[in-house]
């Protein structure tokens, strides 16, 4: 189904097809588009839960556990010869590589310079990631992304609004804190904070602590002096195939860049090039939404987080750049069987269990409490970004994701947030100063899966309350409500969020 996007939907912009080649889609029937219109259009009845509202991922929703695991299971409608596509997708998330030459062929080809020996030392237990508890602690689950200005020859042609940038020339798109034996670590991550209270009007003062990050113990020399540097903690990740699975088109409706409706949200998608279809393709993944689908999310994943080479990014250096001659001229471990460290069967099951991590199903939906919060939810604002809910495209060979009502709380559009989130570091046509929405199912489950409540993109914020203190820009108005709530519908607001 293609989609195109013209002056009519993004004004003064090249129209471009932005049709969802990763997909094997049954277009709708004029029926089913007037239902989906009218399940997925925001209630005004608080006095109940929505019908299926308990059921965020659809079919997919898997039971509520009460321990870490809760992230961790497949999805609720798999079948069991999926499931075990699933288990043995698990295990290669879960593997530790070893640097090469190794006896275990299989596993090795690591680094030699990466952040982390595994998917799963990132998303610990499908979670989210946090940065360093106190000086004692390691950086595994943050890094910091880095690149340089680039020139107007530099833009990507193809895509209008795309922000020309570089790597850096000495250490490319990712600064690494782990090196193989014999080899230099890039850089070691320096973090400290300014507590910066902030005043509600019952009286009560929440203390936001402000970072600021820096690259110490530079491995190779100093970066470039444009260099712009941007924190990444690593997101949770479940129901991500069914946000893939998401039709372009319902994406792009939300959009109003012009802010046309005159509510102040100006939702913009960003688009980037697909090295898989070599065609624009809407952003979904990410934290600013620099890639189109799971597989190429995984891909970059394993090159940057890993060092680990696969038919997306072929490179048994992994993320190392031509600066770095000791690290090119080390030993890699492809060229084997594999060709690749990850092949592409590898790369496939990985992005399959990527995609099929179900989403917990709600809890309380029907509490009075939470009812009211979610009513003071949706009169705030916070749905102008935050959008409740959407139905799948019906699919000729993913029944886990085909044609599902969910409610994952977000447009995946890019928002300006503000100075105080800005790290001006633009990503493909995303600002220094945007971020793709967050969703926020399973938000209420982080403390028991990732033993923390660390939020947004660099975890600064230490609850769901500093998150919201955070926002700016087009959520200014939306931060000052909440600011100037009642303590008890503040507390219904916060009670709603922990329910998702």
């Amino acid at each position: 189904m293609a989609v195109v996007l013209g002056t009519s939907a993004i004004s003064g912009e090249r129209p471009w097809d932005l049709g969802d080649p990763h997909l094997n889609v049954v277009p709708r029937t004029p029926q089913e588009a007037a239902r989906i219109a009218d399940v997925t259009t925001p209630t005004q009845d608080f006095s109940k839960a929505q019908r299926f509202e308990d059921k965020p991922a659809g079919a997919a929703t898997v039971r509520a556990r009460k321990d870490a695991d809760a992230f961790s299971q497949p999805s609720g409608n798999i079948s069991f010869e999926d499931e075990l596509t699933f288990k043995v997708g698990n295990g290669l998330f879960r593997k530790l590589w070893v640097s090469a030459p190794s006896s275990t062929l299989a596993s090795d080809g690591l680094g030699p310079l990466f952040n982390a020996r595994s998917c799963q030392r990132c998303h610990l237990k499908d979670g989210r990631g946090h940065p360093p508890e106190n000086t004692a602690d390691n950086a595994i689950s943050i890094f910091l992304r880095v690149s340089i200005p680039g020139t107007p020859d530099d833009a990507m042609a193809d895509i209008n609004g795309y922000f020309a940038t570089l790597p850096d020339p000495t250490y490319g798109t990712q600064l690494q804190d782990f090196a193989v034996q014999g080899y230099k670590a890039e850089y070691s991550l320096g973090i400290s904070y300014q507590e910066q209270p902030v005043e509600l009007a019952d009286g009560t003062i929440v203390s936001l602590r402000a970072p600021t990050y820096t690259a110490d113990n530079l491995g190779y020399g100093p970066l470039h002096p444009d260099a712009m540097l941007s924190p990444r903690v690593a997101p949770q990740m479940i129901g991500l195939g069914l946000l893939e699975a998401i039709p372009a088109q319902d994406i792009l409706g939300g959009a109003d860049p012009d802010d046309l409706d005159g509510d102040g949200i100006s939702g913009r998608p960003n688009v980037v090039m697909s090295g898989v279809y070599q065609q624009p393709m809407l952003g979904r993944f990410g934290l600013k939404a620099g890639a189109p689908t799971v597989l190429e999310q995984s891909a970059a994943a394993f090159a940057g987080d890993i060092g680990i080479s696969s038919p997306l990014h072929p490179s048994g250096a992994g993320e190392c750049t031509d600066a770095q001659t000791d690290c090119q001229d080390a030993i890699h471990g492809d060229g084997d069987d594999r060709i690749y460290e990850v092949d592409a069967e590898g790369l496939d099951l990985v992005a399959f269990y990527s995609r099929n991590l179900g989403v917990p199903a709600r809890r309380g939906a029907d509490d009075p409490q939470i009812l009211r919060g979610k009513k003071l939810f949706y009169e705030t604002g916070c749905t102008s970004c935050h959008t409740p809910s959407f139905v799948t495209h019906r699919l000729q060979d993913q029944p886990e994701q085909s044609f599902q009502l969910i409610w994952p709380f977000t447009d995946l559009l890019l928002h300006d947030m503000g100075p105080g989130l800005a790290d001006n570091r633009p990503e493909a046509r995303a600002s220094g100063s945007e971020w793709r929405t967050a969703p926020l199912w399973g938000i209420g489950l982080t403390q028991q899966v990732s033993g923390h409540t660390y939020f947004l993109h660099d975890g600064r914020a230490r609850s769901i309350l500093e998150a919201v203190l955070w926002h700016g820009g087009e959520a200014q108005t939306q931060r000052d409500a909440v600011i100037e709530m009642p303590t008890k519908d503040r507390y219904a607001l916060i009670t709603y969020l922990e329910s998702l």
